[in-house]
Parts: structure tokens; C-alpha cells; sequence
């Protein structure tokens, strides 16, 4: 991977890092759901707008009918791991399904890399997939994950939905990455498309709960912009990364995202163990480090 592409995931991990801390305060105080997906959409739809008709000057050409269909196909399996993330949210709890979600997701997206994309990472990149993924779990709680005990008093309360989360994650990176790589797609129309189709797809719940909406905008106006501007601009940042290096290393090393997540935890929510989260965030930035050398 290129310092470039690096420099472009590093970047992203601090941007997805700072909207999931917006989202997350959001919830803990009002909730979240379909009125919360509804309105970062649309807030993304308004200042999005200018960059996509810019954009949209040089690349219509790409927008043909494959284009498009791989656009809504995009936006239905992000719009299902919004979903099944929430579920796992509302069954289990948040240091148990996201970091699952975030350490199978690579793994998976890695291997399908392989094996869907053709792609054959070196040894050394192997083994920085390895570390993330270690870093990732560690970060969720080491070997208290892996207890039979721990295991099945768990499992009703978000496991089985964090490794589906995993699962939603890898599909729609290969699909992303295939986008961006195979049809060409401009990063920045891939996912404003997306966005657009994913608002609409979540219009109907929302409106059965309108006046969660009023509300969650009432009392969030200025996180919910956050939302909308940085988590764009993030993933354009991942996909402009996608089509100058390999998924199976950008996948892994948008796991930088955890770590900056864990260590504004400890430092603004008081969450988490210091010590163990320092031993995760050395196991990820060495497999980053891999990663860039793979």
C-alpha cells in the first residue's frame, strides 16, 4: 500500500471515528434508528449537492445502466448494515457487537478479495491482516469474547448480529471497491448516489415516527450535520484509497478507526481499560505498518 493510499485511510480513521462519537452521543441521549439514517441522508443530499454536480461535469459518461444498478445495490447492503447494526445495538452491547462487526469485516473483505477480486497479498501483508484483526478483538475484550460461558450468555445479546454486521461490512466493501476499481465509478458519485437511494429506502420508517425526527433534529441540528459532512467525506476518502491499492490491505487498515474510537472512549466517555487498549492500538498500527510495507 502507498503512503499515499496510507495517508488517505489514516485521514478517514479520524473522520469515522469523529461521526461514530456524534452518532453515539446522539443515540445515548434520543436515539437513533430510521428518523436518525433519514436525516444524515438528507443532510448529506444538501451538502453533498455542489461537489456531486461538479463531479457529475466530468463523469457522467460512467453512469451507465450498470452503473446505476451497482449504485442501488451499494445502497441496500449499506442500508442493511445500518439495520442489523442497530438490532445488535438494541439485543447486546456496543463493546461486544461493533468490535465483532469491525474484526470480521476485514477478515471477510480480505478473503473475498482473494478470492472474488484476485487479489494475492504478500506474507508480510498477511500478516498485518492478522494483527489488525488480533488488535480488534483485543480491543473488545481479549479472551473474555472467547469464554464458552461468556460465548452463550452473549449470544442472545448481540454476537450472532455483530459477525452478520461483519458479514454486510466485507459484501459491501468487495461491492464498493469492484465499483471503484473494475467500473470506474468517481468515489465521491458512488457513494452520494448511494446516499441518496439509502434516504429514500429509509423514508417510510421514518415518516411512521415523525415526530422522533422533529425531535432528533430539534435537539441535534449541529451533530447531525457533523454526521453528514465527515461521514462522506470518509468513505470517499476509503474508496479514493480502494482504487490505489489492494482491499485486502485497505480493509484491515480502516480498522485505524477503532483505535482513534477507543482512545476518545477512555478520554471523553470514561469508558474501557487504558492499559489493555494501548496493547490493542500497538497490535493494529504494527499491522498497519504491514500492510503499508506488504
Amino acid at each position: 500500500m502507498s503512503l499515499y493510499a496510507l495517508a488517505l485511510v489514516v485521514t478517514a480513521a479520524f473522520l469515522h471515528a469523529g461521526w461514530n462519537l456524534l452518532a453515539k452521543r446522539i443515540s445515548a441521549r434520543t436515539g437513533g434508528g430510521s428518523p436518525l439514517v433519514f436525516l444524515t441522508s438528507l443532510g448529506v443530499t444538501v451538502l453533498y449537492l455542489p461537489a456531486a454536480i461538479w463531479v457529475l461535469a466530468t463523469e457522467a459518461h460512467t453512469l451507465d445502466l450498470k452503473a446505476w444498478l451497482w449504485i442501488c445495490l451499494s445502497a441496500v447492503l449499506h442500508y442493511g448494515y445500518s439495520l442489523v447494526l442497530q438490532r445488535g445495538y438494541e439485543t447486546g452491547d456496543l463493546s461486544v457487537v461493533y468490535p465483532l462487526a469491525r474484526g470480521t469485516g476485514p477478515l471477510l473483505s480480505s478473503i473475498g478479495a482473494i478470492f472474488v477480486l484476485g487479489e494475492r497479498p504478500g506474507w508480510l501483508a498477511a500478516c498485518g491482516i492478522l494483527l489488525v484483526i488480533s488488535g480488534v478483538l483485543l480491543l473488545a475484550g481479549g479472551r473474555r469474547l472467547f469464554r464458552v460461558s461468556a460465548f452463550h450468555s452473549n449470544l442472545e445479546s448481540g454476537v450472532g448480529w455483530g459477525l452478520l454486521t461483519g458479514l454486510f461490512i466485507a459484501t459491501y466493501t468487495l461491492v464498493d471497491g469492484y465499483g471503484v476499481k473494475v467500473l470506474l465509478l468517481s468515489p465521491l458519485l458512488l457513494d452520494y448516489f448511494s446516499g441518496v437511494v439509502r434516504g429514500a429506502m429509509s423514508a417510510p420508517r421514518a415518516f411512521t415516527q415523525w415526530p422522533h425526527v422533529t425531535l432528533l433534529w430539534q435537539r441535534h441540528q449541529k451533530e447531525i450535520l457533523g454526521i453528514a459532512l465527515l461521514s462522506p467525506l470518509s468513505y470517499i476518502l476509503v474508496l479514493t484509497a480502494l482504487q490505489e491499492a489492494p482491499v485486502s490491505h485497505v480493509a484491515p487498515a480502516r480498522e485505524l478507526s477503532m483505535m482513534v474510537a477507543a482512545f476518545l472512549g477512555v478520554r471523553l466517555l470514561n469508558e474501557g481499560d487504558m492499559v489493555q487498549r494501548m496493547a490493542a492500538a500497538g497490535l493494529i498500527v504494527a499491522g498497519v505498518i504491514a500492510l503499508t510495507l506488504g
